[in-house]
């Protein structure tokens, strides 16, 4: 399985070098995000890759599992946004190009004639699935990484969200947790 892009030099101890060469401050929070954005292009190359031969990507599969957690297998297209945290806009394109595949169909909502009803068809639930099976046989594309470091990681980043202001408790719990 190739991996995105170029990988033979470490990239990211060059931007390091560059850094310190330079005498610019803030070296190993640079180091952490230049890091942090190759590591998720590596992941979701990895992830697309395992996604292809069923025509997803990681977007729809996403809003594929979405939909499988929901009650009835249902969600009203505007909190699809919320959850999956992107844009209205990007959630209609991935929902139109659900439903044309009949992964998924749109309805009024039943008690809210503003909102729009998506649900998952039996195709789509199973194809949901499918899709998760694959992604954990790749481990989610992280590949090698041991259990203890996935915790470790999952901690620092749960660290970073709750600066942003997410709610974090379930997350930092869980880690320091299974860490024991």
């Amino acid at each position: 399985m190739s991996d995105v892009g170029p990988n033979d030099m470490d990239l990211v101890a060059e931007a390091r070098r560059n850094w310190v060469e330079r005498g610019l401050g803030e070296v190993d929070a640079m180091v952490s995000v230049t890091s942090l954005s190759r590591s998720h292009q590596i992941v979701l190359g990895r992830i697309n890759q395992a996604l292809s031969p069923m025509s997803l990507t990681f977007s729809r599969y996403e809003a594929l599992a979405l939909l499988s957690f929901a009650r009835r297998n249902s969600m009203a297209m505007a909190r699809m946004g919320e959850r999956l945290q992107v844009h209205p806009t990007s959630v209609t394109s991935t929902i139109d190009r659900l439903e044309r595949d009949g992964l998924v169909m749109r309805s009024p909502h039943p008690d809210d004639r503003r909102a729009t009803l998506v649900t998952l068809t039996s195709d789509g639930k199973k194809l949901a699935t499918d899709a998760t099976s694959a992604l954990e046989a790749i481990r989610w594309g992280m590949g090698e990484v041991g259990d203890e470091r996935l915790r470790d990681l999952n901690h620092s980043l749960a660290e970073l969200r709750e600066s942003a202001g997410d709610n974090v408790e379930g997350s930092k719990r869980a880690s320091t947790e299974e860490s024991r």
